[in-house]
């Protein structure tokens, strides 16, 4: 919404300035009122409207502006009207050249207003010892103006740079996650195709022989049987492994059983000998689980305790709870540690890996650092199969 309504004020400039235009009008009024220049009201009041009146487009045409507040000012020096409030118009001209334009632009804003101060010296003398405070009065400020509207322009340049440079970053890390996530698949894809492709082929060899051979040679026919009960027990154990193991690097699991719900008390006690201080609830009565789900579940647990373990910081707590209800399992990681703090070189991808893992099987995943301090990860699974799901 903040961010809405500066976006808003950003489209309304000339709204803007006229409300800055406001404290020049109200300084002028009690002139206006009393007469205290020694000229017509009428002409005091078609003066101050064309050194204010400009400012509020100063924004959209910020070079117009100042020269139109520059010429009326020259204009009034020439015919010898003393000075008004309104005459501050000049500096807010050179403020906003110089900010929102190149240093040559704000240079020659200055060097105009400076000669406007000369003009004002000259013009309305007052003693030889209040001359040179005069001008130097109105050299100070003239370059103190400059020197602001400098600083502002440099300020924005650099927060540019840097609104930029986040938005590269950003950018170059998604696209390496997508990068990543895209060779993972490529890679599982083809092996999946050269196991699913050779023992599906080998299969329907076998089941053509033993069909032929089952009233002729029924030795042979189960010889063929056998080969494809054991090529479809092969296949489906390549294919366990390609899509259980995923992202996962530990080649000793490849050749262990995959882990499940069962283990996650094994894994809270190797972090806890880690060192980091976990606590560990469970609500509710587990339910019957395919394999797949459990190894997602206990992934989704290993993940979020290694993620505090590198990015929590020292002394950090950690809880882990399960809670089990009929149709769905809901798993909470809170961490008390840096949370948004936390550095991140942006080359991991356990994030990413969760919540494919969770998508595989319907459910959502959250992970986000918490708002009074520390990360927490929820995941919501649903616990049984879908009518239909392959």
């Amino acid at each position: 919404m903040v961010a809405s309504a500066w976006d808003w004020l950003r489209c309304k400039k000339p709204l803007v300035d006229a409300f800055f235009v406001l404290p020049i009008l109200v300084f002028s009024l009690p002139s206006l009122l009393g007469s205290s220049y020694g000229i017509d009201k009428g002409w005091y009041v078609l003066l101050t409207a064309g050194l204010v009146g400009p400012l509020v487009l100063r924004r959209t045409f910020p070079r117009a502006v100042f020269a139109t507040v520059a010429l009326v000012s020259g204009v009034q020096c020439v015919l010898g009207v003393v000075p008004v409030q309104a005459n501050s118009a000049v500096l807010m001209g050179l403020y906003t050249v110089t900010a929102g334009y190149s240093l040559r632009w704000g240079l020659a804003a200055m060097l105009v207003t400076e000669v406007g101060a000369v003009m004002a010296t000259f013009r309305y003398p007052s003693g030889a010892d209040d001359m040179k405070n005069t001008f130097a009065m109105l050299t100070v400020v003239v370059a103190g103006v400059w020197l602001l509207g400098l600083h502002m322009r440099t300020r924005r340049a650099y927060l540019r740079s840097v609104e930029e440079r986040a938005e590269r970053l950003e950018r170059e890390r998604d696209n390496e996650v997508k990068v990543a996530m895209a060779a993972e698949r490529a890679r599982i894809a083809r092996e999946l195709h050269d196991v699913v492709a050779h023992n599906v082929s080998v299969i329907v060899v076998q089941a053509d022989g033993a069909s032929y051979a089952i009233d002729t040679d029924v030795g042979r026919a189960r010889q063929a049987l056998d080969t494809i009960s054991s090529t479809g027990r092969l296949a489906l154990a390549e294919m366990r492994r390609l899509l259980g193991v995923l992202r996962e690097h530990d080649d000793a699991g490849a050749f262990a059983p995959q882990p499940g719900v069962a283990e996650l008390d094994d894994l809270i006690e190797q972090v806890r000998a880690s060192g980091l201080a976990v606590t560990f609830e469970m609500d509710g009565t587990p339910p019957a689980m395919s394999e797949g789900r459990q190894l997602t579940i206990y992934r989704i647990v290993q993940e979020a305790l290694t993620n505090t373990l590198k990015h929590g910081g020292p002394r950090v707590a950690v809880a882990v709870r399960l809670r089990y209800a009929e149709d769905a399992l809901e798993i909470r990681v809170d961490d008390d540690g840096r949370g948004a703090a936390a550095p991140d070189d942006g080359r991991g991808h356990g994030l990413a890996g969760m919540r494919e893992r969770v998508a595989v099987y319907g459910g959502d995943l959250c992970a986000a650092p918490r708002p009074g301090g520390g990360f927490e990860v929820v995941a919501r699974i649903p616990v049984r199969e879908e009518v239909g799901a392959s």
